[in-house]
This record gives C-alpha cells, structure tokens and sequence, in this order.
C-alpha cells in the first residue's frame, strides 16, 4: 500500500504529462546532493498516532510521512483522508503500508502502536505481550533506518523505551521516550492556572516515572524567572504542602480523567510528541522532560533504566542531562521511581 498513483500520468498509456506542463528553464543544474530530505514514519494509526501525524503535518515538519499500523483498510483510509488535505496543508508525501520497508531513511520513527489490557489482566502480562509486539516492531525499523532516532510513545513508556533500546542496539542517545514532557506541561498549567498566569511563563518538570511515581520538582519552579517556592518563603507568605501534593495529583491523574471522559487521550500527546520532534530534527537543542539512560544521574544506581529527566535534545538525539538542583527529599523520591521501573524490567528477563 503506497501513496495514491500520481496525477503527472493522467496521460494516455500512463503518459508522464508533468514534463509536457512544465517546461525547463535554460542551463540548469541536477539538484544539490545536501538538499536534505526530512522523514518521519508513526508506527501505529490509533487515536494517539494520528493525532501525532495530523499536527507533524500541520506544523510542516517534514517532506514524507509514513504511516504503518497492522490494520491495512484502516491504514489506507487514513492515508487517504490526509491525502486529501493537501490543499490546505504544507506539501508532505504521505505514505502508508503494513510494510516496514516503507520507513527506509527515517529520520525519526514514532513508535505508538500497543496491546490494549484485556479485562482481568494483570499489568505484568500487558507488559509481555507489548514486549513480543516490540520484538516486531523495532527490529525492522532498525534495519531500514539505522541512523534514525527512535522515539517511544507506547506505555509503559519507561520500560518500553529501555526494550526498544535494547531490541535496536542503538546508542542510548538515540532512543527517547515521550515520558514526563506531557506530564510537565499539565503540571505548567495547572500551576499557571492557579496563579492567573500563563503556561508558556512556568518553568516546571515532572520527573521519574510516567505514572503513579513520577516526582513533582517543586523546588525548581519559577515563573518569568523568579523562583515561587523561595519567594513566598522570603515574602512570608503561608502555603501548604498538601496543596502542592494535591496540584501533582491532578497531573497524575489527568489522562485517566481524560479517558473516562473521552474514552481516549490524542491531542495533547499529540502536540507533545510534535513539539518533541520539531526540537529533534531542526536541532533546537531545548530542553524537555524525556525517557533518557538515567544511570549514574543523581544517585541511581542497580542497572539501566530509561525515566524522564530534564535533556537536551538535538539533531542527534539527546545531547546531555541539565544538572537540575534536587533536594534530597526529590532525589530520594526519583530513586524510588527508577528502583519501581527497575523491579517491573527484572521480571521480563531481557
């Protein structure tokens, strides 16, 4: 399954008619050999991967998109129903197959494709057969885009972000997971929600874990610059710890809310995962709260293990880990995610 056949052969017997259109100009030259040619495939055509391909494409992040989901009617109708957009989007070749030989010469493959829990599952077994569906899945991307960066959306995004790292056998700067960069924005608004201000002025992450242990570094908030906790203490302004606790938990809980609402959540992953890939291909180097090799970073220790850390990212990958100022209070909390993502990994035996 391919792009749909082009109209420059409307001609008769397949005629190309683009060069009777077209005429050339005099004295001319072939095309530069560094002209670069951007391309991101999204494996998985759920609610979550088309949200992340729709925004890749209307923020004209790339010249070619390919889709792969193992579902080939469902596949090709969404192929189709982009296709269709071209008039009012950035100019994308889109294409679309049950094939991973469709992804050659990634420059970023998005990885979002996932086993759903079936009722009565336990949240090991889950684990086991998204494994054996990665052992499909990133093998053969690896083959076809050896210098790609992977990017990992599927949860448990942590561990699944350390499989695919392993499955791939590339260097760990080239594995990312979305990890906590969502989390930390939903912690952004909140925060700015509370304070009337706006989201883009809050500097704040949530670190460790995607889910129930991830950690809030409240000591490292500031808005336009000025550091809140520190300020409200210097102006002796009272505030409780349990509202701050209450703030995290909202974020914690977000998605679900989300999904018992919706059934789903899409967009705002998907301009997460958008914001993520701008960064990574035209080498922004910003720093986001991704799923890094966190080994050896405040303390943790026992084996290696991807959790969200504040990284720099760039053109090839991630660029290096902000030395952001923990308490001990933080940094014991962040060790205690990495050692709960470290017991779910011992049980898989890769």
């Amino acid at each position: 399954m391919q792009k749909s056949a082009s109209s420059s052969s409307l001609g008769p017997g397949g005629l190309d008619i683009a060069q009777a259109f077209f005429k050339s100009i005099q004295k001319t030259a072939p095309p530069s050999p560094t002209k670069r040619h951007t391309k991101i495939s999204v494996i998985g055509a759920g609610n979550v991967g088309m949200a992340i391909a729709q925004t890749i494409l209307t923020q004209d992040l790339v010249d070619e998109l390919a889709l792969v989901d193992a579902i080939p009617d469902k596949l090709r109708g969404e192929m189709l129903d982009l296709q269709h957009a071209a008039a009012f989007l950035p100019r994308t070749n889109i294409l679309a197959s049950v094939d991973y030989a469709v992804t050659a010469g990634s420059d970023l493959c998005i990885v979002t494709a996932g086993a759903r829990q079936n009722p009565g599952e336990s949240r090991l077994n889950l684990l086991q057969r998204n494994v054996a569906l990665f052992s499909r899945i990133v093998p053969p991307l690896a083959k076809y885009s050896p210098d790609a960066i992977l990017l990992i959306v599927s949860n448990p995004v942590d561990v699944l972000t350390y499989v695919a790292w392993k499955l791939s056998g590339f260097p760990s700067n080239r594995v990312i997971g979305s990890g906590t960069n969502l989390d930390s924005s939903r912690f952004r608004f909140l925060i700015a929600d509370h304070l009337d201000a706006n989201a883009q002025d809050v500097q704040a992450y949530i670190v460790g874990e995607h889910g129930d242990s991830s950690v809030a570094l409240w000591s490292s908030i500031s808005i336009g610059g000025v550091p809140v906790l520190s300020f409200l203490e210097r102006q002796q302004i009272p505030y409780e710890k349990e509202t701050l606790e209450k703030i995290h938990k909202e974020v914690v809980e977000s998605a679900y809310e989300v999904i018992s609402l919706k059934g789903y959540t899409s967009w705002a992953i998907g301009y997460s995962v958008a914001s993520l890939a701008r960064t990574l291909l035209r080498d922004q180097r910003r720093i986001h709260p991704v799923s890094v090799l966190a080994k050896g970073f405040y303390g943790i220790r026992g084996g290696d293990v991807f959790l969200s850390l504040p990284a720099q990212l760039g053109r090839s990958g991630v660029l290096g880990v902000t030395n952001v100022h923990l308490t001990e209070e933080e940094a014991q909390k962040l060790r205690d995610s990495a050692k709960t993502i470290l017991e779910v990994q011992s049980q898989l035996g890769i």
